[in-house]
């Protein structure tokens, strides 16, 4: 059985943890989610550490920055975060955020953050099945939230 962190905030207008841990429950009964729900996207490295202190084998982090410059730049930082985590731990943290100024209205910005936060639990348990599982999808270009950009053929 696997354990699956999954690291939220308040700060999101959205629920993006409670669709990553759903989709883990609905897509892998080998599988128990323990959540951790912090205020903003820069508590969120911190909140990956102490998963995977409790056990976790992977961690999903999301979060939503607002649209400001220096929710930017918070983001920027949180991501450092979480990369740093990622190698101290020696496991992946998979990270889903959603910027407010990704969709031109809330309907879009719904659906960019549903099939994103959905895409990467899938991505997490992808990981978690075998370092080779995702090896067939390498270069297809791939996307979580938007379109997919399809693969640009290469010649060797």
């Amino acid at each position: 059985m696997w354990t699956i962190g999954v690291a939220d905030t308040t700060f999101a207008r959205i629920d993006l943890g409670g669709i990553a841990a759903s989709t883990v429950e609905e897509n892998e009964e080998h599988a128990r989610v323990v959540r951790y729900t912090v205020p903003g996207v820069k508590d969120l490295p911190v909140a990956a550490k102490r998963l995977f202190g409790q056990g976790c084998d992977i961690v999903i982090a999301l979060g939503m920055p607002g649209k400001m410059p220096i929710d930017k730049q918070c983001s920027h930082e949180a991501s450092t975060g979480l990369i740093a985590v990622q190698l101290a731990e020696g496991k992946h943290v998979i990270e889903v955020f959603v910027h407010e100024d990704e969709g031109a209205d809330e309907g879009e910005l719904v659906e960019i953050a549903g099939e994103r936060a959905r895409k990467h639990a899938l991505n997490a348990l992808a990981l978690l099945r075998g370092r080779t599982e995702l090896t067939a999808a390498a270069g297809t270009g791939r996307r979580q939230g938007k379109p997919d950009a399809g693969p640009i053929s290469v010649v060797y």
